[in-house]
């Protein structure tokens, strides 16, 4: 398993291998999306988020994934065009992303080692599974997928300082 957060290789919405590095010493929201579900609109929520606390060093991540119910069956492309034209997302976007099962990507696996879910079970349990970290790099909460992007913001402002 790998040492820390921002040593695990994501991939970019647009291709390309990187990693979290660029975001250490930001508080992050890492948000397992989707553009097909009955809580996509939460994109709305998510970007208020980033609109808001963004420039004291807060970021939303956007991890799209079709494990749950293949609600999230675009290409790269039309996932982000959906994101810009629909919600006007600002924030980073990422490559489609396995978050449960063996083929769960790594930072997934370590975001759930870190904080399992309410009920001891670490596997995420729908779209919009949230997760808020802060500038040290550790999870402080993992919040249910049903759980409204603004409902976060006192515990983001906290994480802020």
């Amino acid at each position: 398993m790998t040492a820390t957060l921002y040593e695990i290789p994501v991939e970019s919405l647009q291709g390309g291998s990187t990693t979290l590095a660029e975001y250490r010493g930001k508080v992050l929201l890492i948000v397992n999306t989707a553009s097909a579900c009955g809580l996509t609109p939460q994109y709305q929520g998510l970007e208020a988020l980033q609109r808001q606390y963004g420039e004291r060093g807060f970021s939303v991540l956007g991890f799209p994934s079709n494990q749950f119910g293949a609600q999230e069956p675009g290409t790269a492309e039309e996932i982000a065009a959906f994101c810009a034209t629909t919600y006007d997302v600002s924030f980073p976007l990422f490559a489609k992303t396995d978050v449960n099962g063996p083929g769960a990507h790594p930072l997934f696996a370590w975001l759930k080692s870190h904080a399992p879910g309410p009920d001891g079970d670490a596997d995420i349990r729908w779209n919009f599974g949230k997760f808020l970290l802060g500038r040290d790099g550790g999870v402080i909460a993992r919040y249910d997928p049903k759980t409204p992007p603004d409902a976060l913001a006192d515990d983001i402002d906290k994480a802020l300082g």
